[in-house]
Formats: C-alpha cells, structure tokens, sequence
C-alpha cells in the first residue's frame, strides 16, 4: 500500500487490487469454515486486522455478509461495538446510503460522507464507544 501511495503507477495499483483480493479470498475462507474471526477466537489484533481487510474487499456482498455477521458478535460481546461501526459505514456508503456514525470520509472534501439523522450522530458514536465527530474530525486534521 506505501508504494501504491508513494508511486501511484498503475503497476503499483494493479499490484495493491491483486493484494486486496488475495486478501479477500483468504478471509472469505476463515469466515466459511469458522464465521467472522471475533476478538475472543483470534485476539483483538487479529480480529482488527480481519476488519481491515473487509473495509478494503473487493466484494460488497461479502461485506454485507460480514457485516451482519459482525453485528451479531458484537451483540454477543465477542467484537468491539466500533468494528461494526466502521462496517455498516463502509456498507450504507457504497450502497448510496447516509452512513450511521459518520466514520466514512470523502477523500475529495474531507467531510464525512452524509450522515443519517446527524443531530444525533454523537449519541450513536457515544454508544459504540467512538468519540464525537468533531473530535474525530479534527484529529483527521491534525494528522494529514
């Protein structure tokens, strides 16, 4: 991905879409034979980095999936609430939807992508554990 960034050549973004799905495919396996790889199965690292993943998949139905798979072990209180939130973001946007907790960014304004109901936004983000969105905003701020 540093090289994708560093030298934005189609070569290197062929090569960053050939990793992604290379890593797609491989998660898509774990989740078939043993569902989404939860904080309590694989460790919170792993369980992060698996989220990672998905955000950058290739496959919107399988996000979709994921997602609700996500949704339900957060429930269960085996994923932290804020993988969800970073998936049912990366979800509602891609399918032209006003995001939940604001967590999806337009790289081209720098604003959030539109917001469901976003007078209550911070209540949302508050209940996933995430800090209000003009904190999050301006820590975007501060590190690009």
């Amino acid at each position: 991905m540093g090289e994708a960034h560093r030298s934005p050549t189609p070569t290197a973004r062929h090569r960053l879409a050939k990793c992604r799905e290379g890593n797609a495919e491989a998660l898509r396996t774990i989740v078939r034979r043993h569902a989404w790889p939860t904080a309590d199965l694989v460790g919170a690292p792993a369980s992060t980095a698996a989220l990672m993943i998905l955000l950058h998949a290739p496959d919107l139905d399988f996000q979709l999936t994921c997602r609700d798979l996500i949704a339900q072990a957060v429930a269960d209180g085996r994923c932290p609430a804020p993988h969800h939130a970073y998936i049912a973001d990366h979800c509602a946007v891609e399918l032209g939807q006003p995001q939940f907790y604001g967590t999806r960014i337009d790289p081209t304004t720098f604003h959030p992508y539109p917001v469901r109901r976003p007078e209550t936004v911070d209540e949302r983000r508050r209940d996933v554990g995430l800090a209000p969105l003009d904190e999050q905003m301006r820590t975007l701020r501060l590190s690009g």
